[in-house]
Formats: C-alpha cells, sequence, structure tokens
C-alpha cells in the first residue's frame, strides 16, 4: 500500500507474508442445471461461495499473494472447499477442520438475485465456519498479510464470530495490517435488534470500506447519497461507495472526492460483483495505483464477474485490464463489455467481439 492508499502507518507496521487474507465462511454452492423453482429443478451443478473466499480467488488469480482463513466441517464438503479455493492459488493452510460441526451449503434458482422469483435455501446454521472465536482460529494466521479483508457477514454469524470481527477490527495501538471491510450487509442472517449499529461500528473501525449506496439507505437509513454515507463515515481513511451501474465513489484519507462511471455491461447474472470489484479495487492498491485506476480495476473484475453465470470468473490479463484502465474518458465512457470480454484480444476499440 502506499500513502496514497489505506492509511499507511506504524499502525499497520506487522511482518506481512501475504499481500492479502481474508477471513469468512464459504460454502458449497449448488446451482440449477435447468431454470426453474427449486421445487423442479432436477439436478444441480456444485460449486463454491462466500464472498470472502471470492475476493481471495480473483485476487490469486490476478498474481497476488493471498491466504483464506476459515473453518470447514471434516467432511466431502469441506475436502471440496479447501481443494477448490487452493486451485486458484489461495493459501489454506490455516483452514482449521471441525469435526463436531458441517461445511456449510446453499441452493439457488437461475434468476436475478434481484427477482422476485429468485429463491436460495441455506444450510448453514450450526456450521463449522459460526464457531469462529478468537480462541479456536490462529491470530497471527490471519494478520499474515498487508491487507486484511473482512466483511459484515461473518459477525452476523454468531455472538463468537461478532467478537472475533470486532477484535479485528479495533482500533489500538497494537500493530495490525490495513483492514478492508465489505459492509455486505445481509438482513436474513441477523437476529439482533441492534445489527445496523454493530455494522457501522465495525466499519468505523476499519482503513478501507465497501458500501452499495444502497446497502446504506436499507443498513442504516442514509439517503442522501454518498456525501451522506462519508459524513456517517468519518473515520475510515478510504470510503468507497459502490453505485451499480452509475459507477462507484471513492473518498481519500485527504478529503478528495473521486468518481469513476462503471462501463456498460451486458449482464449474465448479477452475482459475485461486489465481492470481484473489492478485489480489483484492492489489486489496484496493492499496485500503488492511483484512484481512479483502482477505481477502474475494480470495475471491471465486477464486469468479469456479471457476465458469467456463477459467483467467480477468470478476470482479465493484468495486461488487458491495464489496457483498459488507461484509456481516455472518451474511450472508458465507450467500453461496453460482454460474455467472453476477458479473452485476450477480444475487446477492440472500447468493445467486445
Amino acid at each position: 500500500m502506499t500513502t496514497t492508499g489505506p492509511a499507511a502507518s506504524a499502525h499497520h507496521a506487522v511482518e506481512a507474508g501475504f499481500d492479502v487474507v481474508t477471513l469468512g465462511e464459504s460454502m458449497v454452492a449448488f446451482a440449477p442445471s435447468v431454470p426453474g423453482r427449486l421445487a423442479d429443478v432436477p439436478s444441480f451443478h456444485r460449486g463454491i461461495g462466500g464472498a470472502e473466499s471470492n475476493v481471495a480467488c480473483v485476487l490469486a488469480a490476478a498474481g497476488h499473494t493471498v491466504r483464506w482463513v476459515s473453518r470447514v466441517g471434516a467432511d466431502g464438503f469441506g475436502d471440496h472447499l479447501v481443494q477448490a479455493i487452493g486451485a486458484y492459488g489461495v493459501d489454506t493452510t490455516a483452514v482449521r477442520r471441525d469435526t463436531e460441526r458441517p461445511t456449510g451449503i446453499y441452493f439457488r434458482t437461475a434468476g436475478d438475485r434481484a427477482g422476485d422469483d429468485h429463491e436460495v435455501a441455506y444450510y448453514r446454521a450450526g456450521s463449522a465456519a459460526s464457531a469462529m472465536t478468537a480462541e479456536n482460529m490462529d491470530l497471527a494466521a490471519i494478520r499474515s498479510g498487508r491487507v486484511l479483508h473482512l466483511s459484515g457477514i461473518t459477525p452476523a454469524l454468531s455472538a463468537g464470530c461478532l467478537a472475533l470481527t470486532a477484535d479485528l477490527t479495533a482500533r489500538t495501538p497494537a500493530a495490525r495490517p490495513v483492514v478492508s471491510f465489505d459492509v455486505n450487509h445481509r438482513p436474513g442472517l441477523w437476529s439482533r435488534a441492534d445489527d445496523a449499529r454493530v455494522l457501522l461500528d465495525l466499519a468505523r473501525g476499519a482503513d478501507l470500506v465497501f458500501v452499495g449506496e444502497d446497502e446504506a439507505e436499507d443498513a442504516w437509513g442514509i439517503t442522501g447519497g454518498p456525501d451522506a454515507i462519508r459524513a456517517a463515515l468519518p473515520e475510515p481513511a478510504t470510503l468507497v461507495v459502490k453505485r451499480g451501474a452509475d459507477g462507484a465513489v471513492a473518498y481519500d484519507k485527504d478529503g478528495v472526492r473521486h468518481t469513476e462511471p462503471a462501463p456498460r455491461v451486458d449482464v449474465v447474472a448479477a452475482v459475485g460483483a461486489g465481492d470481484a470489484f473489492a478485489a480489483g479495487y484492492l489489486s489496484g492498491a496493492l499496485r500503488g495505483l492511483p484512484v481512479r485506476a483502482r477505481l477502474r480495476h475494480g470495475h471491471l473484475m465486477a464486469a468479469a464477474a456479471l457476465t458469467v453465470p456463477g459467483d467467480l470468473a477468470a478476470p482479465p490479463s493484468r495486461a488487458l485490464a491495464d489496457r483498459l484502465a488507461d484509456l481516455d474518458d472518451a474511450a472508458w465512457g465507450t467500453l461496453h463489455l460482454g460474455p467472453g470480454w476477458t479473452a485476450d484480444g477480444a475487446v477492440e476499440e472500447g468493445r467486445t467481439s
């Protein structure tokens, strides 16, 4: 990280063995073989899903050194998660196996998650990951990166997960990595009446925060746009407000506002885009790129996820992403990305081939 990114100070002077460490639950995801209601789908394809592991996989595929920390069951689904995530080049040596609790799984329909006909059936209550605590996890491994990436999903899983996340986001004199926090508000996971305040407090302890404009309204009732969100979250050195197709706004530690439009994307499935955006922005920050380039790399990684059916997509090569991120404003404004655009040579003159 450079001083133009998330706060760089003695507060973050830790021995970093990885570019990024992510902590959170990953589940085995079952996607339907054909469209339709869950009751009617005859078979499913197995994959993986989890906000933090998604970020880890995208960053590793983009050439960064990444560790994923979690708990999974001592079962076949746990074996699959560790193997599948490791296959992206992610270090999984700090993943703990739980002999008493299962690996979480979920089933979903093929439709857009925002649609009224979309169904998701989670089987994660009492999962191995929900048993994570500061006492049973390797805190040294969790803090072994230049950046520690967390999300608001983990603290919603259990009281122990909440206490662990609070410990990792606490602003204390002790050295810690740069803490990145994606709010990822999931109302269905929370049973606490004060979940909105809890999420806001956790975000205030981070150095870099990602939040959607819509989820800031849903979780905190903030309706005044990005500037109002920044007013409610002045503590993080960097705040990134995601606005979907309208782009993103970043506020740096000097109070400067940066706005960057998103390219036009032919959406195949609106899943995994937020995680991919966070990975793209973090990749740019780790490389010391200017804020505009970080936002553009976020948009490009999100576009890769949006143009495939599942949560994870092969990212564009670094050369292709850099070339597109370096376009002038006029060319960036005409960029139109569709399925297959990440293949080298697929994008010509600002459009997909």
